[in-house]
């Protein structure tokens, strides 16, 4: 009996055990699957708020824009801070919504009505950098204000993608172009005069003038001031007033930020001065060449310029830091030749990944110091007094915008840039102008020259074609241009200085090919800009 009680205890230890066993092995299995569900769960919810982020990281406001944006507010939200640092989609990532840019509600979006017959509309490109947002774009937008008191000014972004960043995250509405306008014609604005802040006449320039065309006739006048550094000119010697008070200013604000009396205390302690501008393929990329120029014409050889985009191409990164070194400055203060310090500045300049520019100055290993100044150049009081004295000259100004998409004046004599038009994209200026001509204007007489894409067109005719085709007809006779393209290379092409009846009006031009065919064509020549 006691070996069957024996026996039989033994069994049921042994089950116990193996019972005790399998529960055990089934808990460890049990909350390794939770965990691994946990993880999927979390990365699900990060991925849904990504998907929202990404849909509203896009150009174009839509009816359902403003939902967008709450949806993706409330569900970041409502992540864990496990989950937020899991976000990560075409565009998002957690400083999206994570990141600290300052006090939004220390920011003023001007976009109140009862705006009353005359505005100022300032029109920026934007940024989600609340502080600076608040400091560079507010500050030229106030001193406008005090300049311009019996004006309302209101603001304008051409940014949707900014718009929404700071609609989402901080529910601040700002208005886009279309946007501003309409509640300027709602408002039953009579005179308009928009003040970019733009550095130069650049792309988004002529987008501006583009975007507003299609209001004009809403107003009794529209006019657009002149942005930061004027008029462009041909080539990098051309300097103007603008940009010789700008190199002035961003300078001296520089020399004060960094602690010194003056430039010369500077240049003996050893440091240079870096200006990062964004850059642009636009023809305009000549305006950091002609910067450079003006600081080199003020003795300034411890400054340098350059940009983000690399373009022009003596401007990229690894261009300056040869230059800085060649010049024998051994410390260096980075600063942003922009509006606003915004993305650019925070991130390609002063950021730690190694692409931005503090991280190449530092590989280089040709420094001692690398320093940054992360400030805009619309907090500097120089600076807004540019923006003032443009806005002065747009309100004094007889020239207005009227319908037909350009400038309608009578223009002094001198040399100009406009815009030259068509309606057909076979024929067109050459790319290597950017739709540009150089207009001339003697006596009240205008003519401007144009250089075409090839040798292809061998005539012009001011009229129509079955014109040109009578006998004794005098045809426009081309000349061959050198035209120099974004890669450096050169070709010759055919130009022709071609008599313009009037600024903004469609007139008749004809053409004639290598394969002798007459065609028709309309042509009008808009936004001309004073080059000298």
């Amino acid at each position: 009996m006691k070996k069957k009680a024996l026996a039989l205890l033994m069994v049921c230890t042994m089950t116990a055990a193996i019972l005790t066993g399998c529960g055990s092995s089934k808990t460890t299995v049990t909350k390794q699957t939770q965990t691994e569900a946990e993880q999927l769960s979390d990365q699900q919810a990060a991925d849904k708020v990504a998907a929202l982020i990404d849909a509203i990281y896009v150009q174009e406001r839509t009816e359902g824009t403003d939902v967008q944006c709450e949806e993706a507010k409330v569900a970041w939200d409502a992540l864990t801070d496990v989950q937020k640092e899991l976000v990560a989609g075409e565009y998002a990532d957690p400083d999206y919504f994570g990141r600290d840019t300052g006090d939004a509600s220390a920011d003023d979006p001007l976009n109140a009505d009862g705006i009353g017959e005359n505005e100022l509309l300032v029109v920026s490109f934007g940024t989600s950098f609340n502080d600076s947002r608040a400091t560079d774009i507010g500050g030229v937008e106030k001193a406008l204000q005090n300049a311009y008191p019996d004006w309302s000014v209101r603001r304008a972004f051409t940014a949707q993608i900014i718009i929404n960043h700071v609609q989402a995250r901080d529910n601040e509405k700002i208005d886009n172009m279309a946007q501003a306008l309409e509640r300027a014609v709602a408002n039953g604005v009579k005179n308009l005069v928009i003040q970019p802040t733009h550095l130069m006449h650049g792309a988004e320039y002529d987008e501006l003038i583009e975007a507003v065309a299609s209001y004009q006739d809403q107003f009794e006048s529209v006019k657009i001031a002149e942005p930061l550094l004027g008029e462009v000119g041909q080539d990098a010697t051309a300097i103007n007033e603008d940009k010789a008070a700008a190199a002035q200013a961003i300078t001296k604000e520089a020399v004060a930020t960094a602690g010194y009396d003056s430039l010369d205390a500077v240049k003996q302690d050893g440091v240079a001065f870096v200006f990062m501008g964004h850059g642009t393929s636009h023809t305009a990329s000549v305006t950091y060449n002609q910067m450079q120029a003006q600081m080199e014409q003020f003795g300034y050889d411890n400054v340098f310029i350059g940009t983000v985009e690399g373009e022009p191409e003596d401007t990229a990164c690894e261009a300056v830091i040869e230059k800085v070194k060649a010049a024998g400055y051994k410390k260096v203060i980075l600063r942003p030749l922009m509006v606003v310090a915004g993305d650019h500045a925070n991130n390609d300049m002063a950021g730690e990944d190694a692409d931005s520019w503090k991280s190449q100055f530092e590989a280089s290993e040709e420094f001692d110091s690398i320093e940054t100044q992360i400030e805009g150049l619309g907090r500097i009081a120089e600076i807004q007094s540019i923006y003032v004295a443009h806005a002065a000259a747009a309100i004094a100004s007889d020239a207005v915008l009227t319908s037909g998409d350009s400038v309608s004046e009578t223009l002094e004599d001198g040399t100009y840039s406009a815009n030259f038009e068509t309606d057909s994209s076979m024929f067109h200026v050459n790319e290597a102008n950017d739709n540009k001509g150089v207009l001339t204007v003697e006596n009240g007489k205008m003519t401007i020259h144009v250089s075409l894409p090839s040798k292809k067109i061998v005539n012009l005719y001011e009229g129509m074609a079955q014109d040109a085709q009578k006998d004794g007809t005098e045809l426009l006779q081309p000349t061959t241009d050198t035209v120099t393209y974004s890669d450096g290379t050169t070709e010759d092409v055919y130009g022709f200085d071609i008599p313009v009846p009037a600024i903004g009006e469609e007139f008749d031009l004809a053409l004639i090919g290598t394969k002798g065919v007459w065609y028709d064509h309309k042509v009008s020549i808009s936004n001309p800009k004073k080059i000298k």
